[in-house]
């Protein structure tokens, strides 16, 4: 296995950015820093790709990964019927620790798993993470770690767990955040946090007023399975309680 690309050094991360960017067109899967924790991320467009993604995490189709952008106008081409308060929340917290679950264009042609319509979108705050998604588009990032284990907030700890089933490792030093993004579901009526992470949901009430499901109004059983679950980056567990 090829040692991590260590990218503090300008010379070794082009030589790494290119060689992750040929991997994922090539449909294998890589390691990337984010601004939460370690991702492991793979061709959002290329079926076999993301299947791999989730075998290399022991993962099933019941939990999609999410998908990480590399600008924010990208999330017209991969989400309809957006609300005007996503787009506040993305003006407010894009590049960030913030995941959206929106309904996903119906003309697109990818298969991340049983989405039920749906995709969960991310432009994350790290440099690194951003120049790959430039070079590539939208990747599926889920976070680096197998099922049940912790989130890898050093590169290592994503090879520790992860092995030979990752052609590209990409060393940005340690995970800024070292937490899950915070996941807000836009995709059916009102806003509604299906996780807190990084970011605290009073952070984002205070950014975005209106819009949201009322603070008073019961919520779904906590114990019960949510539709869609989501593998996210920057958690090892199924979302809702709700990402990398």
């Amino acid at each position: 296995m090829r040692p991590p690309f260590d990218c503090a050094d300008p010379v070794i991360r082009e030589r790494g950015l290119s060689a992750a960017h040929n991997a994922v067109k090539r449909g294998e899967v890589v390691v990337l820093p984010t601004d939460t924790v370690y991702g492991i991320g793979a061709d959002a467009f290329n079926p076999a790709a993301v299947q791999r993604l989730l075998e290399a995490k022991g993962r099933g189709r019941n939990m999609p990964p999410p998908v990480l952008v590399p600008e924010t106008r990208t999330i017209d081409g991969l989400a309809s019927s957006i609300p005007f308060a996503v787009r506040e929340l993305i003006d407010a917290f894009w590049p960030g620790a913030l995941t959206i679950v929106c309904r996903a264009q119906p003309s697109l042609s990818w298969d991340l798993g049983d989405t039920n319509g749906t995709v969960a979108l991310r432009m994350p705050l790290h440099p690194v993470a951003l120049e790959l998604l430039k070079r590539t588009g939208p990747m599926a990032v889920s976070s680096a770690n197998l099922s049940g284990h912790p989130a890898a907030n050093l590169v290592t700890e994503a090879v520790e767990q992860l092995g030979e089933s990752v052609r590209v490792y990409l060393d940005g030093g340690p995970a800024t955040k070292g937490a899950p993004s915070t996941i807000v579901d836009a995709s059916d009526g009102p806003l509604r946090v299906l996780r807190v992470g990084a970011i605290s949901e009073a952070e984002l009430r205070a950014a975005v007023p209106k819009g949201w499901v009322e603070l008073d109004e019961p919520d779904a059983d906590p114990e019960a399975d949510p539709e869609p679950q989501l593998e996210t980056e920057g958690t090892g567990a199924s979302a809702p309680q709700t990402s990398g």
